[in-house]
């Protein structure tokens, strides 16, 4: 299960360059994980200042 971007995302885009596999993308209004692509390497949750990135379950 890949990691997901929740709705309190502000779409500051500073997650997307931390993914080492290009997994986030700027969707429509909120960022996006592709959890086809994701490795679950968690790279991306220390860059999001609110904390809208929620691990797999």
């Amino acid at each position: 299960m890949a990691y997901k971007i929740t709705e309190d995302c502000v779409s500051c885009g500073s997650c997307e360059p931390e993914c080492p596999v290009g997994a986030i993308s700027e969707g429509d209004g909120t960022y996006v994980i592709d959890p086809d692509v994701c490795t679950e390497c968690g790279a991306c949750v220390d860059a999001c200042p609110t904390g809208a990135i929620v691990g797999p379950e």
